[in-house]
């Protein structure tokens, strides 16, 4: 009966979120309720910022949302963590790449990250000392990897009616985030009578010295969804956000809870932009001490009109909100940092939407961002160049009309940009100059990469689709999974100096949304991706428009380099002959390295295989 009602309002909450994303009220979530964790604080600006002012009162925050908020309402969305939960296993990806070294100089392979320093959470994570952590449904696993003859299962640290989604690793702390949901009888007969999903974000560390008795040692509770996160040193840096909103002039603030202590965000505490918005939401920025757990947690709450995507630098966290109600533009916050604190020092506004954090970048004292626009139903791409206060002072507008984007990455003083329509415009535009950026050189090829990833500083890696072009009109249908190499040593005459096809129409990787999947070492001349195949029956023709049965799931390990291109060394699954390739719970996430050993990861179980030869080592349940 209880799972059935949980079911209910599952159910009730997903209509919301349709609702939300028709009415504007793109938030995260509703609740007052409690929590744990030891006094948190907020901050004072290093500096007044001019562009922000404090309520002086409750009364003044209900009348700012009463004048500026144009929708209003207890709209239920979940953030990207929580809709994971409500979405088949496969929707969860994995990590890998290198450079970190144990102590006994045995290389071992990171998180695929952004920024150099700037670690990213993650569902697997590997430490110096050969211990590796897995999040795996409910449980976080903490196992002994390496030398792969001892591999086991040493503790597991289980969250009952929580969701842990993602971990970082620092020395010997552990720190787990995940989601709270209660579905209580909360009825709004003005918004359609449904039921509104309280969401809770959860962090908790753990001194793991001992790895078979984990010490729980820090546990913070924020009402509201989690919206993204990063480590910097000793600090974790990470997000919520909650939808500002008021019911019969009841304000819903946020809470913060330690050591089961409720600390409800005061409005004298919380910081906004004069302006009108189609809706608002609090969204609160903490800083965390992974290593000094005297040190109170700092927090810092503003008032935005939503949070979209973010980018963040060693000293800097980009956060934008796409505006689709007004112009379709992109309003850009820049929050610096320094340990524990956060200030607040400029906004910006760009015309179109950015696609994913790879869309953006620091780089020296500026700020690049692609973004796509839209006029009269065709889009275009655009390259903006933004100074600290930014403020546009470089711009490339209107390339590839009619094309759909797909991936950007910045390296120094270059972009690389995939659009696709029939063929796969990879651009090659020069930001040297930062006040003029230029196309330099472009190459049309079948398909089109939705991940792009150094291979050096003159080639790159793509991972996306192949394409046949249609012969009823001016589009292409996408085929199976093409790894591409791309050299770009020519920047006017790129070219594409290898690809790989895997499967056929309906194969797919997590790589193509999640680089976190992603595997790849220069050093030891390794690629791994997971994968999803798909194949055709070719006893019967078959249209470019079918989509073809799964046949098989798990990694793709290729010896890449280039001397000899891209070959592809072997396949790793989790499923044996007699499982079905329905049981999700065995599809390979993650592939990483300790030495010479490569381990995949299913939720089920860690295998391990010899990189050399992919001969199986062994493999430990996760039960």
């Amino acid at each position: 009966m209880e799972k059935q009602i949980k079911k209910q309002a599952i159910r009730y909450g997903l209509a919301a979120f349709l609702l939300a994303l028709i009415l504007g009220a793109l938030i995260y979530n509703f609740g007052v309720f409690q929590t744990e964790s030891g006094a948190p604080t907020s901050p004072i600006p290093a500096g007044h910022s001019p562009l922000l002012a404090n309520f002086p009162s409750t009364e003044a925050l209900r009348d700012f949302l009463k004048t500026n908020s144009r929708t209003q309402g207890p709209f239920s969305v979940y953030g990207p963590a929580d809709l994971r939960m409500f979405s088949s296993p496969n929707t969860f990806t994995f990590a890998g790449t290198p450079l970190k070294t144990m102590a006994e100089s045995v290389q071992h392979s990171v998180t695929n990250i952004q920024v150099a320093g700037v670690d990213e959470a993650d569902t697997v994570k590997v430490d110096d000392n050969g211990y590796m952590y897995v999040v795996s449904n409910d449980t976080v696993y903490i196992l002994t990897a390496y030398p792969p003859e001892h591999a086991a299962v040493l503790a597991k640290l289980k969250f009952d009616d929580m969701y842990p989604f993602g971990i970082f690793v620092l020395g010997d702390r552990l720190a787990v985030f995940g989601s709270q949901y209660s579905f209580p009888a909360y009825s709004f007969p003005l918004y359609g009578g449904f039921d509104v999903a309280v969401i809770k974000t959860f962090v908790r560390v753990y001194d793991v010295h001992d790895k078979s008795d984990p010490v729980l040692i820090k546990d913070l509770t924020l009402t509201g969804s989690y919206f993204n996160s990063r480590m910097i040193g000793d600090y974790i840096y990470f997000v919520t956000s909650k939808p500002a909103y008021m019911v019969n002039d009841a304000l819903f603030l946020p809470e913060i809870t330690m050591d089961k202590e409720v600390t409800e965000i005061a409005p004298t505490e919380i910081r906004y932009f004069n302006g009108t918005e189609e809706y608002y939401q609090y969204t609160t920025f903490v800083a965390m001490n992974m290593q000094n757990t005297t040190e109170a947690p700092v927090y810092l709450t503003v008032m935005l009109g939503g949070t979209s995507n973010m980018y963040v630098s060693q000293d800097n966290m980009y956060v934008t909100f796409q505006d689709w109600y007004w112009g379709g533009n992109t309003t850009i916050y820049r929050i610096h940092m320094q340990a524990n604190n956060m200030t607040v020092e400029a906004k910006g506004n760009i015309p179109g939407q950015e696609h994913n954090q790879f869309s953006m970048d620091e780089y020296g004292n500026y700020f690049r961002i692609q973004t796509s626009t839209w006029s009269g139903g065709v889009s275009q791409t655009n390259v903006y160049v933004l100074d600290m206060n930014l403020t546009v002072v470089g711009r490339l507008e209107n390339l590839a009309p009619g094309e759909n984007f797909h991936s950007a990455r910045f390296m120094g003083n270059r972009c690389y940009l995939v659009t696709f329509k029939k063929t796969d415009p990879l651009f090659v535009i020069d930001l040297s100059n930062a006040t003029n950026p230029l196309v330099l050189g472009e190459l049309k090829i079948p398909g089109y990469s939705d991940y792009l990833h150094p291979y050096d500083e003159t080639h790159l890696i793509g991972v996306g689709k192949n394409t046949v072009e249609a012969e009823e009109g001016n589009f292409a249908w996408y085929q199976g999974i093409k790894v591409s190499l791309f050299d770009v040593s020519n920047v006017t005459n790129p070219i594409q100096k290898a690809n790989y096809i895997i499967g056929d129409r309906g194969s797919d990787t997590p790589v193509l949304s999640d680089h976190k999947a992603f595997l790849f070492d220069r050093s030891k001349n390794l690629l791994a991706i997971p994968v999803m195949v798909a194949k055709i029956d070719e006893s019967s023709p078959v249209p470019p428009s079918a989509y073809d049965e799964p046949v098989w799931q798990g990694a793709y390990v290729f010896d890449i380099s280039l001397y000899h291109d891209l070959v592809l060394e072997g396949r790793i699954t989790h499923l044996n002959i007699d499982m079905s390739i329905n049981e999700q719970e065995y599809w390979v996430k993650r592939s990483l390295y300790i030495g010479d050993v490569l381990y995949t990861v299913s939720d089920r179980m860690v295998k391990m295989n010899s990189l050399e030869d992919l001969s199986p080592i062994g493999e430990v349940a996760l039960s």
